[in-house]
């Protein structure tokens, strides 16, 4: 199947007992065992399986071309069940450019258990292979990055991690799989936070893992979803199941319109940078450009003046929402500096959009208007 049709219907069919088209919420925690003691259905408790979390697990493995995947109740848990799959005293290679949050789960939850980490530019293939060290058995690539649009060349990426007998991840978040496919580029496993484009109605939280084998690597984080304990309620799988199918629709209709408001933005005389893909003058154009199917519904901007000019931009907004977060239908902006707090690498005058499903002439309007003051 092509990937529109197989986002429709992936692990998705009529229900054969009533007929429904539209899939049952199987909201029961528990599960009849039957009289020999087994379990014919398969499933027999909430937190090791469900039906609904069962389906949207095998529809995003389709959709990334994988073997597996795992749910959870937050991108930061899926990223944990990764970090919860090495041992200590293993070596993880992250992009210094990528989710505060991943960087501190490192910092605080990991180190204490052994586990050492060193912050590389992933965009500079020669100092991550000058950053290999005989432990390293993780490379976390985020590719377009947060904040910063940032693109690695995954394909380069997993071959020096398998050289140096490292798993290469990819958060793959920013571009979903209608845009880029890690695995097929030779990622060892994605990460989503469902949160973002696969919820797409800022309605839920959630994270998913997808492997591109069924091994070690599966096993370890399945072990952990379940363990763990944290896993996503039957209602979020359903709801994201359900978002799944205009996925496709949704994020190229987005990242169009990001495109031009991108162009837009880099005519205005008070913005210093613009950080998107799909611009001609974007370091990374050329690589995006052969590893994507368009340049994502994400860009960010940085206005002269610094900290004080941009949070005034972000307060004179209209159609905009100025909230945290991304992927949504509605259009978001904020000042990611200050959601990151103490020690945040981020510019100071820098803006995050994340570009929604409004006419791209009242977002380009609604910008304008703030830039002006």
């Amino acid at each position: 199947m092509k990937f529109d049709t197989l986002a429709v219907h992936a692990a998705r069919s009529p229900d054969p007992s009533t007929g429904a088209v539209a899939t049952p919420l199987v909201m029961s925690t528990t599960f009849e065992r039957a009289a020999d003691g087994s379990y014919p259905q398969t499933h027999y408790y909430g937190r090791s399986g469900n039906p609904n979390r069962e389906q949207l697990e095998q529809a995003l493995a389709a959709l990334e071309d994988g073997a597996g995947a795992c749910a959870f109740a937050s991108g930061l848990q899926a990223v944990l069940a990764v970090f919860m799959a090495l041992r200590t005293g293993d070596h993880v290679l992250v992009s210094h450019d990528c989710y505060w949050g991943t960087r501190k789960q490192l910092r605080t939850l990991l180190a204490p258990l052994g586990i050492t980490h060193t912050e590389v530019d992933t965009t500079n293939l020669a100092a991550v292979a000058a950053a290999f060290t005989p432990s390293t058995r993780l490379l976390w690539a985020e590719t377009p990055s947060n904040p910063l649009l940032r693109v690695s060349d995954i394909a380069a990426l997993s071959e020096l991690a398998h050289q140096h007998g490292a798993a290469l991840a990819v958060d793959n978040t920013f571009a979903t799989p209608v845009l880029q496919r890690p695995l097929e580029l030779g990622a060892d496993l994605v990460m989503h936070s469902t949160t973002k484009y696969v919820g797409g109605h800022s309605d839920l939280t959630g994270g998913l893992v997808v492997t591109r084998e069924v091994g070690a690597l599966l096993t370890a984080v399945r072990a952990f979803q379940c363990d763990g304990g944290g896993v996503p309620s039957p209602f979020d799988c359903w709801l994201l199941r359900r978002s799944l199918m205009s996925l496709p629709l949704r994020v190229r209709a987005q990242s169009a319109t990001a495109l031009a408001v991108a162009e837009f933005l880099s005519t205005q005389p008070n913005v210093s940078a613009v950080h998107y893909p799909g611009l001609a003058q974007h370091p990374q154009r050329a690589l995006a450009a052969r590893q994507m199917s368009g340049f994502g519904a994400m860009l960010s901007f940085e206005v002269a003046g610094g900290a004080a000019a941009a949070m005034a931009v972000a307060a004179r907004v209209q159609v905009f929402t100025r909230a945290t977060s991304l992927g949504g239908v509605e259009s978001l902006i904020e000042h990611r500096a200050s959601m990151e707090g103490p020690g945040t690498q981020t510019p100071a005058g820098l803006l995050r959009v994340s570009i929604g499903l409004e006419d791209v002439s009242d977002l380009q309007a609604d910008l304008a208007a703030a830039l002006q003051g």
